[in-house]
């Protein structure tokens, strides 16, 4: 009888472990990575094939191709401010003949662009007056309310630093990389 409940604890615990495992286990042993990627080469591998061969049956679906991938996939946004760049030639007469050149079109081309964060000192002064027939009489106005009293940040320097790091999820320590850059 002892040997029974023994043998009954010990495959209970096996369920156990085995449940715990599917549960908490990592869901990489599931489908080793190897496996995955082995597949998917296969799968590729045979796309190019299939391309190689309309290419070599039809030389126009190879321009065709070539097209749609120079086309574009939408334009950018027309509320993101745009700075314009014109490159224009230096001199505008004929290299042969020497006659004036007139313009027959243009090429346009949309780039995205981001600047980044940019870090600026704001200077406050505040002179001091004083009356020079009263020696005691100093005036000055008064300073500004802060956000952290004796604190260098701005409200705006506060905010971006809450945003990043709740809102993006960056921590503070990786923050501190960041700006040091």
């Amino acid at each position: 009888m002892l040997a029974e409940e023994r043998a009954e604890n010990e495959r209970l615990r096996q369920i156990i472990k085995e449940l715990q495992r599917h549960r908490f286990g990592r869901r990489a042993e599931s489908l080793p990575v190897d496996q995955l990627l082995l597949g998917l080469e296969e799968a590729e591998q045979i796309e190019a094939d299939g391309f190689a061969g309309e290419e070599a049956a039809d030389p126009g679906k190879r321009a065709d191709r070539a097209r749609k991938r120079r086309a574009n996939r939408g334009s950018l946004p027309a509320h993101l401010p745009r700075g314009e760049q014109i490159i224009d030639i230096q001199e505008k007469a004929c290299p042969c003949c020497r006659g004036a050149l007139h313009a027959m079109g243009e090429d346009v081309s949309e780039r995205l662009d981001i600047i980044p964060a940019q870090f600026r000192v704001i200077v406050t002064r505040r002179p001091k007056y004083a009356c020079r027939a009263c020696e005691e009489v100093v005036v000055q106005a008064p300073a500004p309310a802060r956000l952290v009293e004796g604190g260098i940040p701005t409200e705006a320097t506060v905010a971006y630093v809450l945003v990043s790091k709740y809102a993006d999820h960056l921590p503070l320590y990786r923050q501190t990389q960041i700006y040091a850059r």
